[in-house]
Parts: C-alpha cells; sequence; structure tokens
C-alpha cells in the first residue's frame, strides 16, 4: 500500500509540475512600432547606473575579504 501511495505521489508531482511549466510560458512581447532611427535609444534606456554600484560594492567586498584573509597570514622576511 505504501507503494502505490508513493508511485501516485511521485505521479501527481510531476504531473503538477508540467502543468506549471507549461503555464509559466512568458507571453509575446508588442510590437514597439516605428523604426528604430526615429524611436527611443536601442536598449530603452536602461538604467545601467545601479549596475555599476553593485558592481563596486561586490568588488569593494571582494578585496575587503582577500585582504582579510592575508593579514593572517606573516610576511616572508627579507634576507
Amino acid at each position: 500500500m505504501r507503494k502505490i501511495r508513493n508511485i501516485v505521489i511521485i505521479t501527481l508531482t510531476i504531473m503538477v509540475f508540467s502543468v506549471q511549466q507549461g503555464l509559466s510560458q512568458a507571453t509575446a512581447p508588442q510590437d514597439p512600432g516605428g523604426s528604430p532611427e526615429s524611436g527611443p535609444p536601442l536598449g530603452g534606456g536602461a538604467p545601467v547606473g545601479n549596475g555599476v554600484y553593485v558592481l563596486l560594492l561586490l568588488g569593494a567586498a571582494y578585496g575587503t575579504v582577500k585582504h582579510l584573509k592575508h593579514a593572517d597570514e606573516p610576511c616572508p622576511e627579507e634576507d
């Protein structure tokens, strides 16, 4: 009985995920109209500034971790 229950649960789970995958497809984008020469700039004027700040923060965090990791190691003595 337990084996049959497990098979039914697995089958229902696969069916639910299959239906969910089919329903989660994005709809086609609308036609922007107009020609590229007279329309808005390519890329839609995406805000690049926020991405630059995130990149700088990640770089600073990476540098800080590397510095703290190597700060505990003794320096090799010069002859």
